[in-house]
């Protein structure tokens, strides 16, 4: 029985561990590359309000309910992308300009949401 607490103790301790690095690694984070992950995190917490208003109401046009899930979803993947460019640390894209890598998530997220309403009919 003595075992199973000391193990259980030893695990919140590496969860607090884990938990204060990747705190204090996020505080040198650029207020930039913040920003898109809010941005990030919005468009999956829109979508996952999508999906359960899905379950609890229904699918009826399920064209309108695939449609949004998939422009929040898409959104995401553009953003996520577009942190990948815009993070000085990356060293695959430092001849690229962030006004260029905005550019890109702009055109891109405009083609996106022309096949969305495409896909509404």
């Amino acid at each position: 029985m003595a075992k199973s607490t000391t193990a259980a103790s030893s695990t919140a301790k590496d969860a607090q561990a884990l938990f204060h690095s990747l705190r204090s690694f996020y505080v040198a984070t650029p207020t930039n590359l913040k920003i898109i992950d809010l941005y990030v995190l919005f468009a999956i917490f829109t979508a996952l309000i999508q999906v359960c208003y899905m379950a609890i109401v229904g699918s009826f046009p399920f064209n309108s309910f695939l449609s949004g899930v998939l422009s929040c979803v898409g959104t995401a993947v553009l953003a996520v992308c577009l942190r990948i460019q815009v993070n000085k640390e990356n060293k695959e894209f430092k001849d690229l300009a962030p006004e260029r890598a905005f550019a890109d998530f702009v055109l891109c997220n405009l083609v996106l949401h022309l096949v969305i309403m495409n896909f509404l009919g």
